[in-house]
């Protein structure tokens, strides 16, 4: 979370200035989208780790599963946007998929 949060803080200046024709850049809200689906992650490990019934505890899993997924398309998409901060989000990126792997191992637990 604190990771996301710095890296849109530190992209966000860059993108956010109006293009020539007076638009604002697409990417500016996947900085935002990054931000959010991190901070969803948590209370989905959490409610997924304390439900009792196996069927709810698999839509947490799945519902964690569909973040990671959007979080690593949207570093995806700020890869290639025309910012100093793009090696951060590389970074964040290759934390994203440390945590996939974690989470595979995690699934089996539960």
């Amino acid at each position: 979370m604190i990771l996301s949060r710095h890296i849109s803080d530190y992209i966000l200046p860059d993108i956010a200035v109006l293009n020539e024709k007076g638009h604002e850049d697409s990417m500016v809200y996947c900085t935002g989208d990054i931000i959010r689906y991190s901070n969803s992650l948590i209370p989905n490990i959490e409610k997924a780790e304390n439900e009792f019934f196996q069927d709810s505890r698999t839509q947490y899993v799945s519902a964690i599963s569909n973040l990671t997924e959007r979080l690593s398309r949207n570093c995806e998409r700020l890869e290639n946007v025309n910012s100093n901060g793009r090696e951060f989000v590389r970074i964040l990126r290759k934390e994203i998929q440390k945590f996939k792997r974690l989470q595979k191992t995690w699934r089996l637990t539960l």
